[in-house]
């Protein structure tokens, strides 16, 4: 019988199969300090599914999926949220780590706060140069925060979400243009059910590489990104959100040698936002002064994107 102040929780973890990483991240959840039953949905994409070295303790199970849906991480994510059992569930990257207090302080806040939906907490990122601590917001977070600011320590690393939420929301959208932003995508769709609440501790740690699946691929990021403006009319209201969207747009455009087109961007984000910080790192692209990938891994190095 479910105990019902420790539900029972399931955690999907979408990968492409990177060997001790994935062991690891499996390891940190099965290791939480949480009383109640963990299950791990591991779905393998674009690999075949293979057995994993890591201890089941009591209480804990590990079920390995091959993807069912549309190739990549949205399909990966709902292939996992499809075979889900618990009346909780999270998502976690393959190469992050869960502090073992992450599932207990979360569920006490959901628990103390019956009408939130899902709950985020604070991170620590890692990586080449870089450790630091970005404790989560001070307070629940609005779909106008999440417009107007993409707020990194809303990871999907960190999100626990009740499954009426996740009901509720819908699925992780697999049309977005090659997965790019269909993390934000979806927490935009949670957030408008009302404001997710926050555990403020470092309670994941997110590896930073400075590199992504979605380094350097500008024509499918300016595709996702106008697929998002245009699925979320919201923006409007937003028009910082705008300015940000469209800097990125621009850069994108700037990298890939769209020149008329980045132009024509840029002149929207000064009418919106001239502090757009992605304003001044895209007009060095269009001078020529440097490439988009040069100003790209000088802000990763800072543990930033563009």
């Amino acid at each position: 019988m479910t105990d019902p102040e420790h539900p029972p929780v399931s955690v999907i973890i979408a990968t492409r199969d990177r060997p001790g990483l994935l062991e690891r991240a499996v390891r940190h959840i099965f290791d939480q300090d949480y009383p109640g039953q963990i299950e791990c949905l591991v779905v393998y994409d674009h690999v075949q599914v293979r057995p994993l070295e890591v201890e089941q303790p009591a209480g804990r199970r590990l079920v390995l999926l091959a993807n069912a849906r549309t190739p990549g991480l949205p399909g990966g994510r709902n292939t996992g949220c499809d075979a889900a059992t618990g009346e909780l569930v999270a998502f976690c990257d393959d190469d992050d780590i869960w502090h073992p207090a992450k599932l207990r302080r979360q569920i006490e806040v959901l628990r103390a706060e019956p009408d939130r939906g899902a709950v985020t907490c604070g991170i620590r990122l890692t990586g080449p140069g870089i450790d630091r601590v970005r404790s989560g917001p001070t307070k629940p977070v609005t779909l106008d925060d999440l417009l107007a600011d993409r707020i990194m320590e809303v990871h999907p690393s960190t999100i626990l979400i009740r499954r009426s939420a996740l009901q509720a929301a819908g699925e992780v959208d697999e049309q977005i243009p090659g997965g790019y932003a269909e993390d934000y995508e979806w927490l935009l769709r949670v957030a408008a059910l009302g404001p997710i609440a926050v555990v403020p501790e470092p309670l994941v740690t997110v590896e930073w590489h400075g590199q992504s699946f979605f380094f350097g691929r500008w024509a499918m990021i300016v595709d996702a990104l106008r697929y998002l403006l245009e699925k979320h009319p919201e923006f409007q209201r937003s028009p910082r959100g705008r300015a940000r969207l469209h800097g990125q747009i621009a850069f994108a455009l700037a990298s890939s040698r769209r020149r008329r087109e980045a132009i024509a961007e840029l002149i929207r984000v000064v009418r919106l936002n001239p502090r757009e910080k992605r304003l001044f790192a895209t007009i060095p692209v269009l001078l020529g002064l440097m490439s988009g990938n040069q100003v790209l891994r000088l802000a990763q190095r800072r543990g930033r994107g563009v």
